[in-house]
């Protein structure tokens, strides 16, 4: 385990310098910056990748599902945090209805209340043995109340006498979850839910870093391929311009000349599809990083540089599935999806059970007549009446009311849906179970293979190296004897294309070995940032 993570450790110090270094300069490149600019944007592989963390739109997706996840968690949390609600109302009674209509009260009650201060004066009158003072008709009595009430100013209302025209009601109300199994549960299903979507970044940056690798290689090896196919194109063109002055002087047959003159053109042909072919993979890189296809954009660096004088073959399987079972975020990602699975099915479990709250009811009610005149009158002489009036928040108008208690809900029975929900939970588990074992069995196929194609690209570029020191020797001497009179230019010709096909073969090997290692430390699960890093990076 030691030596191979020494082994990938210096790979990719090797590989890509001195790794991800997160600066502010890549953090500042705004898009509008990179596709105005006059001058092209050249970057190396580590600059390459710091673009992608902050502009791929694939992580910036990963991005945005842990920020739901964190509003789930603030969600789940609202269900067992207290709970503040205000309220308040008001009704303008237009008409009142009689409530004692229907009744033997009616208005004969009103009138009942009215004979009782009549009674009252007759019977003082009769008592008080004053000759002055008699008894008088209740028709009078009445009348005199009422002279002495517009004396005193009093508004004279009729209708019914215990409605209020104007109601306000205003209140809070205060509620806390006591026990809720299921609110409890959700609160530890999204915070495993964000850990879920931490270990998608963390696994998307992995993939990202690999994708980055590949199309910017992919376009090196594009722009290699190019620039070999442009030199191919100058030599035949020396030959071609040597075989036609010698033509000219008698000195060969026009044969040579066509023939190379035919094998120029395709040369020339293949040149433009290279060429293209180049354009068409810096146009890919720049969709992976993020950025507009209209960025010029130039690669700094070339597959040459690549160091490749790594021993790598004694890297086990055994080792890497080891490295693999720790690293690799998906892989946690898929017991996370277990574990998130059994609490739902603990919400689903926690319907079955009673919910408790305590609750706290304030509110204050006013009745503010329209009128609010209060009629007093003289305990001696019942026709003298003296008027107040009173404010609209006057005391005798509002009044507070405050209710405290607890409530208790419980689904005893529900159809058998909670039964069935649970059974599906069950389910749900089991599919998951299955998913994180062919997860499993995925990527130790993934390793293998990589493990394999890094031992064949280690062999290839090996053999590359002799075979172009062989094709550049070659080429060489098939000069020379040209030069010397000894050989034709078909033979020369041959010589130099076998030299292109072996460069490249080679500059290909190279492309496949760094394509391995990375791979390799993919299916791993290295080079990793974690998510706290890459998350901190990208949102400044």
């Amino acid at each position: 385990m030691y030596r191979l993570t020494l082994i990938l450790a210096t790979a990719t110090l090797l590989l890509f310098g001195h790794g991800l270094i997160l600066n502010s300069s890549a953090q500042e490149r705004s898009f509008s910056e990179l596709s105005n600019a006059s001058d092209p944007l050249v970057i190396t592989i580590d600059e390459a990748m710091e673009i992608a963390l902050v502009h791929s739109y694939s992580l910036q997706r990963a991005r945005l599902d842990t920020e739901d996840a964190d509003a789930q968690i603030s969600e789940a949390w609202g269900q067992v945090l207290p709970s503040l609600s205000a309220s308040s109302e008001f009704t303008r009674n237009i008409i009142d209805p009689n409530p004692f209509a229907g009744t033997q009260a009616g208005t004969g009650l009103f009138q009942s209340l009215g004979l009782i201060d009549w009674v009252a004066f007759n019977e003082q009158a009769r008592t008080d043995g004053d000759p002055d003072t008699q008894p008088i008709p209740l028709d009078e009595f009445q009348q005199l109340q009422e002279e002495g009430m517009r004396q005193a100013g009093v508004q004279m209302e009729n209708g019914n006498p215990f409605g209020v025209p104007n109601q306000f009601q205003a209140g809070v109300t205060v509620s806390q979850t006591l026990y809720n199994a299921s609110a409890f549960a959700a609160v530890r299903g999204a915070r495993q839910l964000r850990e879920v979507t931490e270990r998608g970044v963390d696994r998307e940056t992995q993939v990202l870093l690999n994708e980055v690798r590949e199309a910017f290689y992919q376009a090196q090896l594009a722009k290699e391929q190019a620039r070999i196919a442009r030199l191919s194109v100058d030599r035949t063109q020396r030959t071609f311009d040597e075989t036609a002055r010698r033509v000219s002087q008698g000195t060969a047959p026009k044969f040579e000349r066509l023939s190379a003159e035919v094998q120029l053109s395709n040369l020339e042909t293949n040149l433009m599809e290279a060429e293209n072919a180049a354009e068409l993979a810096l146009d890919g890189l720049k969709q992976t990083l993020g950025l507009p296809i209209e960025t010029p954009l130039e690669l700094r660096g070339s597959l040459e540089e690549v160091p490749s004088d790594f021993d790598l073959a004694h890297v086990s399987v055994d080792d890497a599935l080891s490295t693999a079972v720790m690293n690799r975020p998906d892989l946690r990602q898929a017991d996370l999806a277990i574990e998130l699975n059994e609490i739902q099915r603990q919400i689903t479990r926690g319907q079955r059970l009673p919910t408790v709250s305590a609750f706290a009811n304030f509110s204050y009610i006013g009745n503010v007549p329209d009128n609010r005149q209060s009629v007093f009158s003289d305990p001696q002489d019942p026709f003298d009446f003296q008027v107040e009036d009173r404010g609209f928040f006057d005391n005798t108008f509002w009044e507070p009311s405050l209710s405290v208690g607890l409530s208790l809900s419980w689904n005893i029975f529900s159809g058998n849906q909670t039964s069935a929900q649970l059974q599906r939970d069950q389910l749900q588990i089991q599919r998951a179970e299955v998913d994180r074992r062919e997860l499993e069995q995925g990527i130790r196929l993934e390793v293998e293979q990589a493990v394999r194609n890094l031992r064949t690209a280690e062999r290839r570029i090996r053999s590359q190296e002799q075979n172009v020191e062989t094709a550049e020797l070659n080429y060489e001497f098939a000069q020379r004897r040209l030069n010397e009179g000894v050989a034709s230019p078909i033979e020369e010709r041959e010589a130099s294309q076998q030299l292109d096909e072996s460069r490249l073969n080679y500059l290909s090997a190279l492309f496949d070995y760094v394509m391995a290692v990375s791979e390799l430390e993919t299916a791993i699960g290295k080079p990793m940032l974690p998510f706290e890093d890459v998350y901190r990076y990208t949102s400044n």
